[in-house]
């Protein structure tokens, strides 16, 4: 089993569309997927440039506790992610951002540990990728920018060890 570090961004349930609609666009300009039609909890539908399971069939998350979408998004260049596409391959885009390969979102609609507030996880693919999320200031950005723009109240990063979460990035 690899690394499976992310960032965990909890936040008021009536600011998951905010967010997902947030999510996208951080997606590249042209995704090659069909969008992903999403019936949320509370009623809100949004088209994302996503897969959930690696499908763009339609899902409705009015009886589920959780989505899981798979996302592709983009990333300010900085010395982290130079050195990531040495030897991983990405090219930046046009723009200098540059995509780093399958971004797993797990939305729970009720976190078990925080009653009252939903949980966003979004979390690498890979152990490299992982090791990436460690060290690049722009991806923190990313995902703390994320937390801030879509109302979240806190931004973990989190190691997936067990352990306590004891790093706050971002926190409102």
């Amino acid at each position: 089993m690899g690394l499976i570090y992310g960032y965990d961004i909890y936040l008021r349930p009536r600011n998951v569309a905010r967010a997902l609609a947030n999510l996208a666009e951080l997606a590249p300009p042209a995704h090659a997927v069909p969008p992903l039609e999403i019936t949320l909890p509370r009623g809100e539908r949004l088209v994302l440039p996503f897969t959930s399971h690696f499908k763009s069939e339609p899902v409705n998350c009015s009886t589920s506790s959780t989505l899981e979408l798979d996302t592709s998004l983009l990333f300010d260049v900085d010395d982290a992610l130079r050195e990531y596409t040495q030897t991983n391959g990405p090219e930046p885009e046009a723009d200098g951002r540059i995509q780093i390969g399958y971004i797993y979102a797990t939305i729970r609609f009720e976190s078990l540990l925080h009653p009252g507030y939903t949980l966003v996880e979004c979390w690498a693919a890979t152990s490299g990728m992982s090791r990436l999320f460690a060290r690049s200031a722009s991806i923190r950005k990313v995902f703390t920018g994320l937390t801030a723009d879509s109302g979240g109240v806190c931004c973990l990063f989190d190691t997936g060890d067990g352990a306590p979460r004891a790093s706050v990035l971002a926190q409102r």
